[in-house]
């Protein structure tokens, strides 16, 4: 590689990385101000301000906040159905739902913002996931049912409804960062330590581990 290669690659990588870090203080920022003031009330002027970015730079990333608020629902989506992905019918039921409850906790260990903006999109009649949970989601969460209902075919655990067992999962792990503020009331405390986040996913696991009859 020449030298003028070398150094045209050396600027493609150093723009990148620019590109990223500006993009990840960006999403960070967003979030926070999408949970302070929702959809209609954020700011991109705030973003930007929080991001500590020019607004013309804020624009060239994300032409609009729609396009941002798109990105952050995109983001929290790919990591719940594909990061966080442990239950495959070829897997070990309590080591797959161990681990789905475990990854659940952690993310509203540290992503509470992102948590929080997706259930107030819910909430508010999902009209920026219309088309997600119409095609994405339901083909995502059959796959995930027929999973389960695999395990109970196998006699692994008891018959149960597969669909109603991932309700339960995802409002009892998201619970933490949803209402954050009432746990917080409830167990007198000003904040959650990690070993608090150790013990409450390792309580809601022994409840489903139990309640499915794994043996």
């Amino acid at each position: 590689m020449t030298k003028a290669e070398l150094a045209k690659q050396e600027k493609k990588e150093s723009t990148g990385r620019i590109r990223r870090e500006n993009q990840k203080l960006i999403l960070t920022a967003a979030e926070k101000e999408f949970v302070n003031y929702g959809f209609k009330g954020a700011s991109m002027q705030r973003i930007a301000e929080l991001a500590g970015i020019p607004r013309a730079n804020l624009h060239y990333y994300y032409k609009n906040k729609v396009v941002l608020y798109d990105a952050i629902l995109g983001n929290i989506i790919e990591t719940w159905n594909r990061k966080i992905d442990t239950i495959k019918a070829e897997d070990d039921p309590r080591q797959a739902l161990t681990a789905y409850i475990h990854a659940k906790i952690m993310y509203s260990k540290t992503n509470p913002e992102a948590s929080r903006i997706f259930s107030s999109e819910i909430i508010h009649g999902a009209p920026h996931l219309t088309e997600y949970l119409q095609v994405d989601f339901r083909r995502w969460i059959k796959e995930k049912s027929d999973a389960i209902q695999s395990w109970i075919d196998s006699g692994k655990m008891d018959p149960i409804d597969p669909m109603q067992l991932l309700f339960f999962i995802w409002g009892s792990t998201q619970h933490y960062a949803d209402f954050g503020v009432q746990v917080l009331a409830a167990m007198e405390q000003d904040k959650l330590s990690d070993e608090d986040y150790e013990h409450i996913a390792e309580s809601l696991t022994q409840l489903v581990i139990k309640g499915c009859g794994i043996r």
